[in-house]
């Protein structure tokens, strides 16, 4: 049997990618058509916004605790969140919760460090990009990062907020977003974290003038690796 994996989800689009990552990638451990348990729980969008945008992060980390409390009660043994953003009060959260969490941020910087990249750039909502979420991770891994300049960051995330959360990607946002990485590249990035869990559905590795760190596949791929090694390893125990 393998772990029971909790979603806490905060936006549709990236809660629904992450959630089809860990159904569809489960075969490549697990054998076909095989994933763990998942149980996905979420509150509308529009109650984080209104925390968000008051900067009232411990009543954001209110809704995440309400949210673990019903995957852990549906036998979740631990938690992820496909929303970067909202990492913002995953500490608040941590010392609260019923069941461990993977940390988004974590599992990015951690796959940046595999990769020996050295300098990264950041995307994501301007809570995101202007908060400490990565740059936090980051650092203590001795990788350098970059954000867009403030005009930039200004219209990342009206796109986000405007298309992408709508699930609509056009080809004008995905130029734009092109663009925006051209100019890391010309600051000397080697990668480029797809710090929002939309952005993977509005950009491919094949387009973008940097290398890609999917925050919300690498998360899923966490999630799966956690679900199989722990559930292997207390089967080898037992016996």
């Amino acid at each position: 049997m393998t772990k029971h994996i909790g979603i806490v989800a905060c936006s549709a689009e990236g809660a629904a990618l992450c959630y089809r990552t860990i159904c569809n990638e489960g075969s490549n451990l697990m054998g076909s058509y095989a994933h763990p348990e998942v149980t996905m729980h979420g509150f509308s969008l529009s109650q984080y916004m209104r925390y968000i945008e008051a900067g009232e992060w411990e009543n954001v980390a209110g809704l995440m605790l309400s949210s673990v409390a019903k995957v852990a009660k549906a036998g979740a043994h631990f938690a992820i969140c496909p929303d970067n953003t909202i990492h913002q009060a995953l500490h608040l959260v941590i010392e609260k919760s019923p069941i461990p969490w993977l940390h988004i941020a974590e599992e990015v910087a951690a796959e940046a460090k595999r990769q020996n990249y050295q300098r990264t750039g950041v995307l994501g909502t301007r809570f995101l990009m202007e908060g400490p979420v990565y740059p936090d991770v980051l650092t203590e891994l001795g990788i350098d990062y970059r954000i867009p300049r403030a005009k930039d960051r200004e219209q990342i995330n009206q796109i986000i907020f405007n298309e992408l959360v709508w699930g609509r990607f056009s080809p004008e946002a995905r130029m734009y977003f092109h663009e925006v990485i051209g100019r890391f590249k010309n600051q000397g990035c080697d990668a480029v974290i797809l710090g929002c869990t939309e952005i993977p559905l509005l950009l491919t590795q094949e387009s973008s003038p940097l290398p890609i760190l999917d925050s919300t596949r690498l998360l899923a791929r966490a999630a799966l690796k956690k679900a199989v090694a722990e559930a292997s390893g207390k089967n080898q125990h037992c016996s």
